[in-house]
């Protein structure tokens, strides 16, 4: 339809042009002489593809050739291209310009890093497993805003991850092996025994050498983070964001006296009081001290008779929640299962 319109048109023009002008046929047709002009002469279209124009100062193919070849030579492939430019010129050869070098790599898709390049080993995922209190122990430095700008205190804190139990922290002014190593011996003193594993991220205290020498000591297996991956200490992560979302807890610290006051209190409060929603809403200190189990007695016994009073309440039999028997980071179980 549109060729159609624009074949008459043409024609009507050309009809009207003797009589009245091109200008005029144009103004009572309603079409653009630059349009009018263009169909009448239409320029002629080219056949196949076009050439390509070279231009007088280009390489030829045998020249980028022979470029590539020196740049990709053994003497050359772990070199930067602005070292293989300035050597080849001292030793009085010129090809071309250091970024018509580059040009030519980029045609050839090697203008990447040409130099062997350092690999490392794919970072273990850590899997852990507890089935019980005191096997794995996970452990994290938090820093604690100061009186002042840039004045920070530093609180370690280790937690079961079974019983989600802060088994013991510290607060000081510095991250240090030293103080990690003191914490974690006065801990396994308290309770009687080492873990199986103490779990951390990858910070200078946690893979200090102090620590690591108490460590093989205790016969304790060490576990860390993947760089950037804080899923992989998730216990110690949540009791940190439980501790920074405390209603109570203070913008800032006077002093350090006043911090370790306040997470003296906390701990109190999360051990003894705080009902954990991942060990069935039971207190941490029930689970690790063995008396959670009486708990969810306890609490059967009141949804029974619950149910008794009033069964229409109820879609079922009511059951306290279930305290987990496996506690894991990274289940290797799921980590197994097919894709």
């Amino acid at each position: 339809m549109k060729a159609q319109v624009t074949a008459w048109k043409t024609e009507t023009v050309d009809e009207l042009a003797p009589l009245v002008g091109v200008v005029r046929a144009c103004a009572l047709v309603g079409r653009s002489r630059a349009t009018h002009h263009r169909h009448a002469n239409p320029k002629p279209r080219m056949h196949g593809p076009r050439l390509k124009q070279y231009q007088p100062a280009e390489l030829t193919p045998a020249e980028r050739d022979r470029v590539l070849a020196v740049l990709n030579s053994d003497r050359y492939a772990n070199l930067a291209v602005a070292q293989v430019w300035a050597m080849e010129l001292d030793e009085g050869r010129y090809y071309c310009s250091a970024r018509t070098m580059y040009r030519i790599l980029s045609a050839a898709a090697m203008n990447r890093e040409r130099r062997r390049q350092a690999t490392h080993p794919p970072r273990v995922v850590p899997e852990l497993v507890a089935t019980g209190v005191g096997e794995v122990w996970s452990w994290d430095i938090t820093r604690l805003r100061g009186p002042a700008k840039g004045v920070w205190y530093h609180a370690y804190v280790v937690i079961d991850i079974f019983s989600r139990y802060i088994v013991g922290w510290r607060i000081e002014t510095v991250e240090d092996g030293d103080l990690a190593a003191e914490l974690v011996q006065d801990i396994v003193t308290e309770q009687g025994h080492p873990p199986r594993y103490l779990h951390a991220d990858g910070g200078a205290a946690m893979t200090s050498k102090p620590l690591a020498s108490l460590l093989v000591d205790l016969d304790v297996r060490r576990s860390h983070n993947r760089p950037r991956t804080s899923n992989d200490n998730p216990y110690s992560e949540a009791q940190f964001k439980t501790m920074k979302y405390d209603p109570h807890y203070p913008a800032r610290f006077a002093s350090i006296g006043h911090a370790r006051a306040w997470m003296d209190e906390f701990i109190t409060w999360y051990n003894h009081e705080h009902r954990h929603s991942g060990i069935g809403l039971l207190t941490p200190a029930s689970v690790h001290h063995g008396t959670a189990e009486q708990i969810r007695v306890a609490r059967q016994a009141t949804l029974d008779q619950a149910y008794t009073a009033h069964p229409e309440r109820f879609h079922r039999r009511p059951v306290p929640p279930e305290l987990p028997a496996r506690v894991t980071t990274n289940d290797p179980e799921r980590q197994r299962l097919p894709a």
